[in-house]
């Protein structure tokens, strides 16, 4: 069972480390300060489409990454 359990949270530490990485900035850094945040009232809505999947798939892994943790530290501690 241990070795299972550590399985899974190999690869959903790998896929979480994934899904972080493709993910796009949120932030424009200074130049996005300076311009203002019109664009983001009026462009850019994300709520369908790669980035849905994304942020979706990172905080389902991201439960699974923390509720089989605690299950390693509860069942062999």
């Amino acid at each position: 069972m241990h070795t299972a359990l550590m399985i899974i949270l190999l690869i959903a530490s790998i896929v979480l480390i994934i899904s972080i990485l493709l993910q796009e900035s949120k932030s424009d850094g200074l130049s996005g300060s300076i311009a203002g945040g019109a664009e983001q009232l009026f462009g850019k809505k994300k709520s369908r489409g790669y980035d849905a999947i994304l942020s979706r798939i990172t905080t389902i892994c991201s439960i699974v990454y923390i509720v089989v943790s605690l299950a390693i530290v509860a069942i062999f501690n």
